[in-house]
């Protein structure tokens, strides 16, 4: 009878020791499964050949294999953000893209904002845009390290609309390029503490150093601000806005400013998380601006991620993962089934239209 006892007494014991093992997993580890059962509609190719304008494929070495990925996915050309000033790389990028993938593969220039306390950076900087633009090179990139991280030798954070970077957006203008311009990151690594309040604190839990919340940075708002008076004070440079304006989680605002500012275009790259949790409003502000909205991925050209863009872009799939489109935040998202005619702008016609500026020979 005490064995009996005492074997039902380690029974109970390992129970409890297993349930608490189980109510004590972490977030992080939590991966459910969705016992929801909706169409799913595998979308191979797009209904019209893609440009990809913002995409990051300096990684030389593995050129060929981004081409391969292009073609697997309709990927009809793809511009890559990594054409460095700094030590000239830009005319690596050039050399190498151009021998592997002719014109499929786009360069933009990327500032080197390092230099900027040198007397006349801006029109030292604007020469050298002009000269890699008789390479080849079709647009500048701005990286969001500008208005945020960015400091002169004063110590101070250099803002997006510094006077000495305005020769570098009037010569943009003038050679009819594009200026694609990342500010600031989404609202919750902007807003408040990595705590159980942030929408984002996986990926903050991960990666604190996503976040800039508190005195040592300059508030989202403020960046946008600085942004947004540049866009106005050039408006004849074209500006995407990176990741839908950098403000997909307000898109009343992205269009408000669409309308104030006719030179100030966004692209969808990495932020289809945001767009899908919203279908209704994106799928109305995608058909009312679909002629200043571009596509964009953000991540290495892969054949996967960019179908789940199309599934995201083409169908009404209902409550599916972003993955491996890249998801941010827990949640799941909604296809768009945008109309053929706007599909074609934000496919291609759109980027078209800005290349199409270009004032060279």
């Amino acid at each position: 009878m005490r064995k009996k006892a005492l074997l039902l007494a380690l029974m109970n014991g390992l129970a409890i020791a297993l349930w608490a093992q189980e109510g004590d997993l972490r977030l992080l580890d939590w991966q459910p499964k969705s016992q929801l059962v909706v169409k799913e509609t595998k979308v191979m190719k797009p209904k019209f050949p893609v440009i990809d304008i913002h995409n990051h494929l300096g990684n030389l070495d593995r050129t060929q294999e981004f081409l391969d990925e292009m073609d697997k996915a309709g990927v009809w050309m793809c511009v890559s953000l990594d054409g460095r000033s700094r030590d000239d790389f830009y005319k690596k990028h050039l050399e190498v893209s151009r021998k592997i993938a002719g014109d499929r593969i786009l360069v933009f220039f990327a500032p080197d904002f390092s230099r900027i306390d040198e007397p006349d950076f801006g029109k030292k900087e604007a020469a050298r845009l002009e000269q890699a633009v008789k390479m080849g090179v079709r647009g500048v990139k701005i990286f969001k390290s500008l208005g945020l991280t960015v400091k002169d030798k004063s110590g101070k954070v250099v803002p997006v609309d510094d006077p000495r970077i305005d020769p570098i957006w009037a010569k943009c203008g003038e050679l009819g390029i594009p200026v694609m311009i990342h500010v600031s990151d989404p609202k919750a690594f902007h807003a408040g503490p990595i705590d159980k309040y942030n929408e984002r604190y996986e990926e903050l839990v991960r990666h604190p150093d996503w976040s800039f919340y508190g005195d040592a940075y300059p508030s989202k708002e403020e960046i946008l601000n600085q942004r947004n008076r540049v866009i106005a004070r050039h408006p004849n440079t074209i500006f995407i806005g990176a990741h839908m304006g950098n403000l997909p989680e307000e898109l009343g605002r992205v269009a408000m400013w669409l309308e104030q500012y006719p030179n100030f275009y966004v692209d969808i790259d990495a932020r289809i998380s945001e767009l899908g949790r919203q279908p209704y409003t994106a799928r109305r502000f995608m058909i009312k601006y679909q002629d200043r909205v571009l596509f964009g991925m953000d991540n290495a050209p892969n054949a996967e991620n960019y179908r789940g863009y199309y599934r995201f872009l083409e169908t009404d799939d209902e409550y599916f993962d972003s993955v491996p489109a890249g998801r941010q935040g827990r949640w799941m998202i909604y296809g768009l089934y945008l109309p053929d005619d706007v599909l074609e702008k934000i496919y291609n016609k759109n980027a078209l239209k800005i290349f199409g500026m270009y004032k060279g020979g």
